[in-house]
């Protein structure tokens, strides 16, 4: 299968922010990663996540929320991974800007967003209610989406680990929050990162189903 891949720039008001993205031959939708705290566009769990989603001729695109020196300020003050408000409006904004490029601006959008970025994902999909058409959290913080969680209108899958009980209830609280089409997955057996063997496959594949189904059904629509 070939995939047109590139590192791209995405330029939101004074600062540019790095991202990978992948697109296969035949895809109508692109999904965009939202990493959770201390992570990147490197980051191998999305890695694979992102090619599961690839091999299903879905295009991908994961980027980083904060600038390189928002980075090395956040490694020892932390002040940027828990600011939903700024990582939901890069999220927003890259969202506007691929649909002003060639490539992808004919994409069905959807997110996947994990551990804090899944707060973000939630937040940005709220303020995208007409663009933003699935939204898969993986291990996620929905509370940080706060209200916005009320105003979610894509359908939303939440994937949580079975041993990591404190998320789970996070989840769980946040579940009667979403008015949209939504649903809870616990993996059996994993923890907060999936380090687990095959739990990380059983993330691909329920997010992988999510995509298919939603992504697939808006493209119909238009």
């Amino acid at each position: 299968m070939e995939i047109y891949k590139a590192d791209i720039e995405i330029p939101i008001n004074h600062i540019h922010l790095y991202g990978i993205l992948n697109i296969p031959e035949k895809a109508k939708s692109l999904v965009l990663f939202a990493h959770g705290s201390g992570s990147s566009r490197f980051s191998q769990r999305n890695q694979h996540v992102a090619s599961d989603l690839n091999r299903a001729h879905i295009a991908t695109l994961l980027f980083d929320l904060l600038t390189p020196e928002e980075e090395k300020v956040d490694e020892f003050t932390r002040e940027h991974r828990f600011n939903i408000e700024l990582l939901s409006s890069r999220l927003a904004a890259a969202t506007d800007w691929l649909l002003q490029q060639s490539k992808t601006q004919s994409l069905a959008i959807g997110y996947f967003g994990a551990s804090t970025g899944g707060g973000a994902a939630l937040q940005a999909a709220a303020t995208r209610q007409h663009i933003v058409k699935a939204v898969v959290s993986r291990g996620g913080r929905p509370d940080l989406a706060g209200a916005a969680l009320s105003q979610v209108k894509a359908p939303t899958l939440l994937i949580v680990g079975g041993h990591d009980e404190v998320v789970i209830k996070m989840n769980e609280n946040a579940m009667k929050e979403i008015h949209a089409i939504k649903k809870l997955e616990i993996v059996p057996g994993a923890s907060h990162l999936f380090e687990e063997p095959g739990t990380l496959d059983e993330v691909a594949k329920l997010a992988k189903e999510w995509f298919i189904q939603y992504l697939s059904s808006s493209i119909s629509e238009k």
